[in-house]
């Protein structure tokens, strides 16, 4: 599933194509605000977003083997919540 097919599927429900693509936007931009601002993202039944920061290290180009200097980062982190899993595994 993409962005228009969740679009699509909200649209559905509110019967307006437009208005379903403000709600996405809207809550894309909403975690996405709370992710920066080092919160988690919690939704009760599905799971937990979270920022993780990565330290930096040393890697290899794979094409020249030549070592390259990977800077910190942080990465969205998704932990699925015990409802997600068991609807997963029936």
């Amino acid at each position: 599933m993409n962005k228009t097919d969740l679009v699509n599927e909200v649209a559905a429900i509110v019967s307006n194509t437009k208005e379903a693509k403000a709600v996405v936007d809207c809550i894309f931009t909403s975690m996405t605000a709370a992710l920066k601002n080092g919160d988690e993202v919690k939704l009760a039944g599905f799971g937990t977003f979270k920022v993780k920061e990565r330290k930096a290290r040393t890697g290899r180009n794979p094409k020249t083997g030549e070592e390259i200097k990977i800077d910190k980062s942080k990465a969205a982190k998704f932990s699925a919540a015990k409802a997600l899993k068991d609807a997963l595994s029936e």
